[in-house]
């Protein structure tokens, strides 16, 4: 059975989601001919794929995937047509109890519990609707193709635990995820790209390459930058920091924490309050609840409405920003004033939703708030926008989409005036509109302050990333009372502008590993270059070219073990290094350095300086 859907949902559910529930309920009908004490909940349709949740004795493995699929086969061969049928409650609550419902017969003793539960969910007075393939028959809202013929492009994924209705208490489930196609072609195809996902993994790699290090005892979710790691985030950084310094923005550093107060008033307490750590309170109301015996919830209630003070782990860096600009008096000639921070913010993120570094709980976004006139808005929207281009074009990104998520009218969930909201809108879609490249509008997917432009690119095999994005906010500076003289000698209030171009560094420094599949440019790598000495003799002159090429400001490492040459070459590629220079005694003799290059077995031979002024160059060009 899916999950409960709306009319219009399912009426606009395309052919392949179709093919995908339908294959749902032949995995089903598979495994209750292998195991017919299988108890089923649920199997909807999922991006990519689809899953059903079921409960039996028998605890499936990937080694039983081989199996169950050659019996989906069959299944499909037998061309078995899905039947809709219209069933009372009363009808409905028979079959459960018979254990007719999710199985392929009446199975006495085994009642069909989890039917029984859905059927009583479903309100008194509406339609239950069933769909039968064969013998198998189960609560279902449709829609389906025709028949199990079209579900022979099939492909099972993974099996995990699960959760009846996600509730714990009511015990645990296995879920068997699969994936379906219209044809052959598409799930090759398909089953390629997750192949090549596998081998570009962030979280193998990055291990394999000693970028960072997730540790249980530190905490999930919170990322510890080892040094080559730390070295890819610096070049990041450097490069961020020259293009902001081109277009005058002005660095400051702000606490990881801040007074509840400061995000009441911006309206990200409570507002964010699922996804923030919860607030520390100050000592002095915490020895006092001691004192007074008091309850968990009198402090976590007193901290929400204010009747205590206390902090919390800033979950934005905007509030701290604007607290920088109104500590001045400001001129409409001072504006923009533009700042920017790598900020460290923290997020309450569910454990089953953390993944290596694109998911975390701590992250560093290189953000930036700008304050400006309205007059200004249009100009420095643009230069948000170029500098994201930028970003992207310097790492080869160039197949991306932009997202205009604009304020629903009808939802509450927004702040400020809705005639602040027309202007902000209005300018990021004339800014959008100059870029020449495609977007889409997206109504309710706005920050509750303000509109926003979102980059969404497209890696190396296909799968979006939201990074950059570029926000127009009228409301803050009117929540915080921020103003500026205006040339008429009177207060006027500034018009804030977030943005990020990389996002977070985590979410993309994990997505480069992906991208790269760990071969950064020779800008980015964290070693870009190593010195491979042939033997004994010729290791004087390997560190002296070492040396040379550190005084130049380039990564270099030697390999002073004593392994042969081949050997040192393999394990220098292994760790993706740009570029590896060989020292024979020939080579000492000339004046000359072997070079290679980590993906290719050419050979080119140069003068250590010339070879010293290319690899200078390649940084300094930020060449890919």
């Amino acid at each position: 059975m899916s999950e409960r859907k709306t009319l219009d949902e399912r009426a606009q559910m395309t052919d392949l989601e179709r093919v995908r529930h339908s294959s749902a309920h032949v995995m089903a009908t598979a495994i209750l001919r292998l195991w017919p004490d299988a108890q089923f909940a649920y199997g909807p349709p999922i991006e990519n794929g689809f899953y059903y949740d079921f409960e039996m004795k028998h605890r499936v493995t990937p080694d039983d995937f081989e199996k169950i699929e050659a019996e989906m086969k069959k299944i499909a061969k037998e061309n078995q047509k899905f039947e809709y049928k219209a069933i009372s409650r009363e009808e409905a609550k028979a079959m459960a109890e018979s254990g007719r419902l999710g199985g392929l017969g009446e199975r006495p003793g085994n009642p069909s519990r989890f039917k029984l539960d859905l059927i009583d969910k479903i309100p008194e007075g509406e339609q239950i609707s069933c769909f039968q393939n064969g013998d198998f028959i189960d609560l279902c809202a449709g829609p389906h193709v025709g028949y199990t013929s079209k579900c022979k492009n099939v492909k099972l994924m993974s099996v995990s635990a699960s959760f009846y209705l996600g509730d714990e208490s009511k015990g645990s489930l296995q879920r068997l995820y699969g994936t379906a196609f219209e044809n052959k072609e598409d799930l090759e195809s398909h089953l390629t790209r997750l192949e090549e996902a596998k081998k570009r993994d962030h979280r193998r790699l990055g291990k394999e390459l000693g970028l960072f290090h997730i540790d249980e005892m530190v905490g999930q979710g919170l990322i510890l930058w080892k040094p080559k790691g730390a070295l890819v985030r610096r070049a990041l950084q450097e490069f961020i920091t020259g293009e902001l310094d081109k277009q005058g923005y002005s660095q400051v550093f702000t606490p990881h924490i801040g007074k509840l107060d400061l995000y009441r008033t911006s309206g990200h307490f409570p507002y964010y309050q699922e996804s923030q750590y919860p607030a520390i309170a100050e000592r002095d109301v915490l020895e006092k609840l001691a004192d007074e015996d008091a309850t968990c919830a009198t402090l976590i209630n007193g901290l929400s409405d204010g009747t205590y003070e206390g902090y919390l782990l800033k979950p934005m860096n905007c509030p701290h920003h604007i607290k920088i600009y109104a500590s001045d008096h400001h001129s409409y000639r001072d504006l923009p004033v533009r700042l920017a921070e790598f900020g460290t913010v923290y997020r309450w993120e569910q454990s089953g939703e953390l993944g290596g570094m694109t998911r975390v709980r701590g992250f560093t976004q290189d953000d930036a708030h700008l304050f400006c006139t309205p007059d200004q808005v249009a100009e420095e929207v643009t230069g948000c926008l170029e500098l994201v281009k930028k970003v992207l074009k310097t790492l080869g990104m160039h197949e991306y989409r932009v997202r205009l998520s604009l304020r629903d009218p009808e939802s509450d969930k927004y702040v400020g005036d809705p005639e602040n909201w027309d202007k902000a809108e209005a300018a990021l879609r004339h800014a959008v509109q100059t870029l020449g490249v495609d977007y889409t509008e997206e109504l309710g997917e706005a920050a509750f302050y303000g509109p926003k432009i979102d980059f969404v690119v497209k890696d190396v095999i296909g799968r979006d990333w939201q990074l950059g994005t570029v926000q127009v906010d009228y409301n803050l500076p009117v929540r915080f009372g921020l103003t500026y003289v205006g040339a008429d000698n009177a207060q006027h209030v500034p018009v804030m502008i977030h943005r990020a171009p990389f996002g977070s560094l985590e979410r993309f420094t994990g997505l480069l590993i992906e991208h790269f599949e760990g071969k950064f440019p020779t800008w980015l790598a964290p070693e870009q270059v190593r010195v491979i000495p042939i033997s004994e003799k010729t290791l004087e002159a390997s560190e002296a070219a070492t040396a040379k090429l550190a005084d130049a400001g380039i990564r270099v490492t030697i390999d002073r073990t004593s392994e042969k040459v081949g050997a040192k070459i393999r394990t220098a590629r292994l760790e993706r290094v740009p570029y590896m220079i060989v020292l024979g005694q020939k080579e000492v003799d000339e004046g000359t350095v072997s070079i290679r290059r980590r993906d290719t077995e050419e050979l080119e031979t140069l003068p250590l300086e010339d070879f010293v002024a290319k690899v200078k160059s390649e940084i300094a060009e930020r060449s890919l």
